[in-house]
């Protein structure tokens, strides 16, 4: 029995150890995605181990000197997104509808074809912008049902995975997407008007994932392009989508540093969207970050559309004082460099 505990436990360890590995190798990146499952079953282990052989020579302190670190960083990593943790994102001080915007995003999975239990979603939450991925022609047709709700509409649907609809009750400045680093996969950088007739900057995103036929390099790029724009911005920004990375990640916490954004998740939970599903297999996939000057009224994972994602809505609240009071990321020099590194990297593989 001891050998079979060794040998799961080093499969659980080396999944801890790639992702201190800087490689864009998706099966390396991969191991980004579960930690807490494998924090999980890290303790499940430890724990049986401790039960049934006790400590009792040395190679029983050696399993424990090489399973206790892995466990302790797995859990140091996804600590942030617990109730526990301090929180990154205050609760707006004050009600001002005026500075208020609610943003739904969801990813829709392109085969789905319960269009009504999304709709039913949108009506009922009734979001001022909604940020919708994965939609091909059929979707487009289903949602134009929508156009009445939202006057201020940004569409470009795709049969690749990546097509993008931004539907919006606040007036926008831009008419279509962009293509950040492919041709086939659109983002949107638009500005947006509060009620209170202030601008602000809104970027949807939906890179494409490291898997079998990809490297991590595209993905990581957009996002860090987006990042040294939202930082360059002199707006208040809002960042969302399905950024295809998990929130512990080292890229995504990179994004944080170069962009300044704040995570409102951070001290509240993981709201796990991906996989909607599989109910052991789930971390969170799909974000919405934002600078420090807004603050939190309402953050939440919405209800099961027949996708493969749960939506997400959160509801911010433009408080300028607020900057004094939330601390931004900050990125230093080696942080800087290494993004530009890595965008072009990412540049290179999508040549």
């Amino acid at each position: 029995m001891r050998p079979l505990f060794w040998l799961v436990s080093a499969f659980f360890v080396v999944q801890t150890v790639f992702p201190l590995i800087r490689s864009a190798r998706w099966w390396v990146r991969m191991s980004d995605f579960p930690r807490l499952q494998i924090a999980a079953a890290l303790a499940v282990l430890l724990v049986g181990y401790l039960l049934l052989f006790g400590i009792t020579d040395r190679w029983d302190i050696l399993y424990l000197a090489v399973v206790v670190p892995a466990l302790s960083l797995q859990l140091f990593r996804v600590f942030p997104y617990t109730l526990a943790a301090p929180k990154q994102v205050m609760r707006a001080s004050s009600r001002r509808p005026e500075n208020r915007v609610r943003v739904m995003i969801s990813n829709v999975l392109m085969e789905n074809r319960k269009s009504i239990d999304l709709l039913q979603v949108v009506r009922e939450v009734r979001p001022d912008l909604l940020l919708l991925v994965e939609t091909d022609d059929w979707w487009h047709e289903k949602l134009q049902s929508l156009d009445d709700m939202f006057p201020y509409r940004i569409k470009r649907p795709q049969d690749n995975y990546y097509g993008m609809e931004l539907f919006s009750k606040l007036e926008l400045e831009a008419r279509d997407v962009r293509f950040l680093l492919s041709d086939k996969i659109p983002s949107i950088r638009t500005g947006v008007r509060l009620p209170s007739g202030v601008w602000i900057d809104f970027f949807g995103i939906h890179p494409r994932p490291p898997d079998p036929d990809h490297d991590s390099e595209g993905r990581d790029a957009e996002l860090l392009l987006v990042a040294k724009e939202m930082r360059q911005s002199k707006r208040a920004a809002i960042v969302a989508g399905d950024m295809n990375d998990v929130a512990w990640s080292h890229t995504t916490r990179l994004f944080q540093r170069i962009s300044g954004a704040l995570d409102p998740r951070r001290g509240r939970g993981m709201f796990s969207t991906f996989h909607a599903g599989h109910l052991l297999l789930r971390w969170p996939l799909d974000h919405i970050f934002h600078d420090n000057s807004f603050t939190l009224v309402e953050l939440r994972r919405l209800p099961n559309i027949g996708s493969d994602h749960f939506p997400v809505l959160v509801e911010l609240q433009y408080e300028p004082k607020a900057e004094a009071e939330q601390e931004a990321p900050v990125a230093d020099q080696a942080d800087r460099e290494e993004a530009k590194e890595m965008i072009e990297e990412g540049r290179e593989a999508i040549a």
